[in-house]
């Protein structure tokens, strides 16, 4: 008990006490000017007496822009005029894995697609993991004979054939929405994704989503995926065209207001206009060559 005496006697003194070991420079700057007399006299009760009265402080409103309900962007930006009056009658159940990191993004394509589809028909799981204890519905859907999920790969089926030749019409697919290394987690990491028959697209159209970067050409937004795997699935083309309208109003929009076009990968590399170095990364420099290689054929 004697030394914290000692210590109150200090300060009622106003005295300096003794300098600490781990003592800065810069505390030892301050320590010479006589800022630390003064702090050492206003003790700890003047201190949290001057965190307590930050409470008091009025806080101030986010200037966070309003948005709409429906789509989900800032309304004086709306996009609804470009969506369809009514939602979309399909009878196909899709369901979209997104990774945390697009929910916060500000140009994401997600709500858009939702905007145009029933909300029994389209639903949105966020997160990197899932199980039967995290989500006893994904699970339950996983193992539904009738269930695909929309992955590329060497085991993937070719969605327009698989289609003809199952013997069991396909009522729901799953997409995984995210950066391609996103996506990739997602589904090697979960084993619940390896449960669904694997299709992928083939179709030869490329993205319109031109404000953001694809690997190549080919690459499609989730929306442009599920335009056309909806399409392919209700036998409808009208529904990839009612799909597509308000992403291209999106990109429309942002290329009026300062964008620019941003070309992939694949044409930057097959055009000489890359403008990094290779990266120094084995793995990542792995994935560049089998990119330029694909390019060269």
């Amino acid at each position: 008990m004697e030394p914290q005496k000692e210590a109150r006697t200090c300060r009622d003194l106003g005295e300096r006490p003794p300098a600490a070991k781990s003592q800065t420079p810069k505390e030892e700057g301050r320590r010479e000017s006589g800022a630390a007399p003064v702090v050492a006299a206003l003790g700890e009760e003047v201190g949290s007496a001057s965190v307590e009265g930050l409470w008091d402080l009025p806080v101030e409103p986010s200037d966070r822009r309003p948005e709409c309900s429906r789509c989900s962007r800032p309304q004086k930006v709306c996009l609804c005029p470009f969506l369809p009056v009514h939602p979309l009658h399909i009878s196909t159940h899709l369901y979209i894995v997104q990774h945390p990191a697009e929910e916060s993004r500000v140009l994401r394509t997600v709500p858009l697609l939702a905007a145009c589809l029933p909300q029994d028909k389209c639903r949105v799981k966020i997160g990197r993991r899932f199980s039967e204890e995290r989500d006893p519905e994904l699970s339950m859907v996983c193992r539904k004979s009738g269930t695909l999920i929309l992955y590329p790969g060497a085991e993937a089926a070719n969605l327009e054939e698989f289609v003809l030749d199952s013997p069991i019409y396909p009522s729901t697919i799953i997409i995984i929405d995210g950066t391609w290394s996103q996506a990739k987690d997602i589904f090697y990491k979960n084993s619940l994704f390896r449960l669904p028959k694997q299709v992928q697209l083939k179709s030869s159209i490329s993205s319109q989503y031109v404000i953001r970067m694809q690997p190549t050409n080919r690459c499609l937004s989730t929306l442009e995926c599920a335009a056309v795997a909806l399409s392919i699935l209700e036998k409808n083309n009208y529904i990839q065209e009612t799909l597509l309208r308000p992403l291209q109003a999106l990109c429309s929009f942002q290329l009026q207001h300062g964008a620019r076009i941003r070309l992939s990968k694949e044409h930057l590399l097959k055009n000489g206009l890359y403008p990094k170095s290779m990266p120094k990364n084995k793995r990542k420099l792995r994935k560049m060559e089998l990119l330029m290689s694909s390019v060269k054929i």
